[in-house]
């Protein structure tokens, strides 16, 4: 497919998903790569300490030794929820903060040979007003830093490697939507890529602590979620259009956190408005979807909407979904700290499948 079929193709797309014909009209044409099969590598909640950031390279060397890794992922968290954030904008700055923290992320997602895409997890700025944090942020101040930083280059990847992809930044449905530089979707492999701006924290439903301001919070829930379901709706039309064999979603939040919903946890609330829409246009879609996500720390694999009576399927009591496949990730500090290395190949029934890459024997102690 040439590019710039490709950029009316998705233009076409937001339009039918309710992009305002001035937005859809901004068309760029985005380095497509129409392979027979793709690999990337997908990893999150990465560096948790500093035993993992003094050995970046270990993870760096695995990712760039493997000649079959064509993009890099990171699904969210770039500290952990007790490192302080980074008191973005705010002068002085809070006395536990760490503000170089970020600038050091960045730089060693400069040193990977591909393409890197990056989505926002809850630690670097929903959960910076937590004390076990240093309340060393506040949340919407954070944000803002993130996408001054990362996405300071609106539809263009991080990495050695420059590709270009679609941003909402681009494409904004309503006005606002164009705040969301961080949400981006590519092709490759017969496949739509989305990465959508979904934390943790029941997706942004805890109070702020000193930085609690109840208007602004719940009106950030409500716009980000609605450009988020914007976004993937826009996703999965192409995905129609374009007659791929699979959607891939990377998420930071794990919306099916069994911990969330049982006494004192954080709930779940905030998702039941996308999981439904979710199911709904996997449902449609009817091809293999596969939904990828961080935030538990723990490597597994389930199908979260297959069984609408199971103690997953009832948290959102969205439609059973059989087609939708879930992984999570692996957490750093969960031994052996590993990455996933997921191989997309259009020509099979079930285009994807994936092995778990040990970088960090213990990376609690001393890496190996």
């Amino acid at each position: 497919m040439h590019a710039k079929r490709f950029s009316i193709t998705l233009a076409a797309a937001l339009l039918a998903a309710g992009v305002s014909a001035t937005a859809a009209e901004k068309v760029i044409t985005p380095q497509i790569v129409n392979s027979s099969k793709t690999t990337i590598a997908v990893f999150g909640d990465w560096p948790y300490n500093t035993n993992l950031l003094n050995n970046a390279n270990l993870l760096l060397d695995s990712i760039n030794s493997d000649p079959d890794v064509k993009l890099v992922m990171h699904v969210g968290d770039i500290h952990s929820g007790s490192a302080p954030c980074t008191s973005a904008d705010i002068l002085p700055p809070i006395q536990t903060s760490v503000p170089g923290w970020n600038q050091q992320i960045y730089a060693i997602f400069q040193k990977f040979h591909a393409p890197v895409v990056y989505t926002p997890g809850d630690n670097e700025w929903t959960d910076c007003h937590k004390t076990k944090a240093g309340a060393a942020g506040d949340p919407l101040k954070e944000l803002d830093s993130i996408r001054s930083l990362f996405f300071a280059r609106p539809g263009h990847t991080l990495g050695l490697a420059d590709r270009e992809v679609f941003s909402q930044a681009d494409y904004a449905s309503v006005p606002a939507d164009a705040a969301y530089v961080e949400n981006l979707i590519w092709m490759d492999a017969k496949t739509v890529f989305v990465t959508l701006n979904l934390p943790g924290s029941n997706n942004d439903g805890l109070k702020w602590g000193t930085f609690e301001n109840l208007e602004a919070r719940k009106a950030e829930v409500k716009a980000r979620t609605a450009a988020d379901t914007r976004w993937l709706q826009a996703a999965f039309r192409l995905a129609n259009k374009e007659k791929a064999t699979g959607v891939v979603i990377g998420v930071q939040a794990d919306m099916w956190d069994l911990s969330a919903v049982a006494a004192g946890g954080d709930g779940l609330n905030h998702y039941t408005t996308l999981v439904k829409e979710l199911a709904r246009l996997t449902l449609a879609f009817n091809k293999p979807v596969l939904l990828i996500n961080g935030d538990s720390h723990v490597y597994g694999t389930d199908h979260p909407l297959a069984n609408p009576t199971s103690l997953h399927g009832k948290i959102h009591n969205a439609a059973p979904t059989p087609n939708l496949t879930r992984v999570t990730v692996q957490g750093s500090t969960t031994k052996p700290a590993e990455w996933l290395k997921l191989t997309i190949d259009p020509s099979k029934s079930m285009p994807f499948s994936w092995v778990n890459v040990p970088f960090c024997i213990d990376p609690l102690g001393a890496c190996q």
